[in-house]
């Protein structure tokens, strides 16, 4: 079946339990590698709500972090190297401080 030319996705339903919980069917699970303990992020949209692997929400956070970082022109080494010398300035302060208490 389609709908406006494109294939409607495969429905699979849920039945909500008494404290919340749903299961997750078997075939999106494997296709996900959700296994049991694992985390997943649930994401509220204007259609409903997307429930994500861990991972692929990590990954997207990362994706959005370099797509700002290019926006100011700024590479990772150049953000990592800004960190140590941030990293750097704190430590000498705190050993300056921790000298003037003794």
């Amino acid at each position: 079946m389609t709908l406006g030319g494109n294939p409607l996705p495969a429905l699979n339903l849920s039945v909500v339990q008494e404290k919340g919980q749903v299961t997750i069917p078997a075939e999106i699970r494997r296709k996900l590698g959700v296994k049991k303990g694992d985390l997943v992020a649930f994401i509220e949209t204007e259609r409903g709500v997307l429930i994500s692997p861990r991972e692929a929400v990590a990954m997207e956070a990362l994706d959005r972090i370099g797509m700002a970082l290019k926006e100011r022109g700024i590479s990772l080494e150049e953000l990592i190297e800004s960190g140590r010398e941030v990293r750097g300035q704190l430590l000498g302060e705190k050993q300056e401080i921790e000298s003037k208490q003794e």
